[in-house]
């Protein structure tokens, strides 16, 4: 018998936002443990909830980026369920008057078609905090920093029958997400994670299995092996007469590689939904969509398209510089000061990219002035300094901010362009290398190379190896 896997995905998106959903304190990662905490988040009596206006422009963004409905009214609602790491007892979320509804997002599948993924709904919410189990003395630890930090769940509708196409949609949101500055949608760090709902049943029928929740998920690659497992397991339950009757809430062990139950799944009657007094219902108007919708930068997508139909560049480069918001930004300041794509993408891919990860620092974490990076860019197609001096200049402009040409002087790097101090060079690399010369000369190709990277060494790497290059031949093949 075959059987098809029918998914749907709540995907919890942290907002870019500095301070937290209903107060002051601070909403950045990395702090130390309850840093970031004052009476409200920590759900003290008498301290009212006061709404973040940003993250309610940034629920506005995540609206229109997902082509979804905009509620003219909203509202926040009281989920009366216990969170052992939110202090108040509750979780303030949206459940009768959610910010949108009736979305969709469009995806490439694993066989090259389009397909259309429905959203139900986004919602805005606040974030519980974070359990820390002490494996030493068996206590369990709580961080409230992350303690109501704004977030969109988006909802989508079980849409999906293969991982593939519940990798290529978590994709497409962190693109469009990011790239908007909605939230930095970093899995590693928890600011995107994803619940994966998941049934079985018969292809071809029309009646859903019994739902599985697989919980809070952060890596691409944990969610494929989760969905084949579980898949793998629901599938097996069915073909040996053990029927899934019971919803639950399921965990996935990376290490095991299986899930494992963690309780029954919770129906909208467990969480006591009830409308929050603290805050009223908010108008979203016109007015105020408009102008989010105006402050929407260029997408990924769109910038991909541009990039390759209007600049020229082959896919591959525009495909890797728009994969990050941040490489899209340094490419696009970077253009404003040298009008040439093509040297520009190829200092990032081959370069920039290179002495980041040399480096340890992230595509997003890159900081580089562009009008400087521009600069050492035309310094080595000016021919002032070759390709491998400008390497190292880079370093000097991301690590200490450096005025590429300054520098330059200063160290006396430019390349060599008297021809005389070029030609002794290779005169004297050819008399001293009398056996790869004779290599050379017996169609050992590799040969020209050691000859090339002797005179670049007596040039202190500083003449042009173009240059270098025809001089040497021309000086060989003088000797025939």
């Amino acid at each position: 018998m075959k059987y098809e896997t029918v998914m749907g995905l709540e995907v919890h998106v942290e907002l870019s936002t500095e301070s937290k959903l209903f107060c002051s304190c601070s909403a950045k990662f990395g702090a130390q443990a309850n840093e970031n905490v004052c009476p409200a988040c920590c759900g003290m009596p008498g301290m009212p909830a006061v709404l973040n206006k940003k993250a309610v422009e940034l629920g506005i963004a995540a609206a229109l980026l997902t082509n979804s409905e905009i509620t003219p009214i909203m509202s926040f609602d009281k989920k009366s369920y216990y969170y052992p790491d939110l202090p108040t007892g509750y979780q303030i979320t949206q459940w009768f008057s959610p910010i949108c509804t009736n979305g969709w997002i469009e995806i490439d599948t694993e066989n090259g078609e389009k397909k259309i993924i429905t959203l139900k709904q986004i919602h805005i919410e606040e974030d519980a905090g974070k359990l820390v189990h002490d494996p030493y003395t068996g206590a369990t630890l709580v961080d409230y920093n992350r303690a109501s930090v704004p977030l969109v769940e988006i909802v989508s509708n079980p849409d999906f029958r293969t991982a593939d196409e519940v990798v290529a949609y978590l994709e497409k949101l962190r693109s469009l997400l990011s790239f908007a500055g909605v939230s930095d949608c970093k899995m590693q760090e928890g600011s995107m994670r994803c619940d994966v709902n998941i049934s079985v049943r018969e292809e071809g029928s029309n009646i859903l299995g019994t739902r599985i929740e697989i919980k809070n998920m952060n890596s691409l690659k944990a969610i494929t092996r989760a969905i084949e497992y579980e898949s793998w397991r629901q599938i097996n339950a069915l073909e040996t007469g053990d029927e899934i009757l019971v919803q639950q809430t399921r965990r996935w062990d990376d290490d095991r590689g299986e899930t494992y139950s963690m309780r029954t799944k919770e129906t909208a009657a467990d969480y006591r939904y009830f409308p929050n007094p603290e805050l009223m219902p908010v108008h979203l108007d016109e007015k105020l969509i408009d102008s989010v919708r105006a402050a929407l930068p260029e997408t990924a997508q769109a910038m991909f398209m541009r990039m390759t139909l209007e600049l020229g560049l082959p896919e591959y480069d525009s495909k890797i510089i728009t994969s990050s918001r941040n490489l899209s930004r340094i490419f696009n300041e970077t253009f404003k000061y040298i009008n040439n794509a093509k040297e520009i993408s190829n200092w990032i891919i081959g370069d920039l990219l290179g002495v980041a990860n040399a480096a340890g620092i992230t595509e997003e974490d890159i900081n580089i002035d562009c009008e400087k990076f521009a600069s050492l860019i035309k310094l080595v197609e000016e021919k002032t300094i070759n390709r491998a001096t400008g390497k190292k200049v880079l370093v000097a402009v991301i690590e200490e901010g450096i005025d590429p040409a300054a520098y330059v002087s200063e160290h006396g790097l430019g390349m060599v362009a008297d021809t005389g101090l070029l030609d002794n060079a290779i005169k004297e690399v050819v008399a001293e290398n009398e056996k790869s010369v004779a290599d050379y000369h017996s169609g050992k190709d590799k040969a020209l190379g050691f000859l090339v990277g002797q005179v670049m060494r007596k040039t202190q790497g500083k003449a042009d190896p173009q240059a270098v290059n025809e001089m040497l031949l021309k000086e060989l093949n003088a000797e025939k």
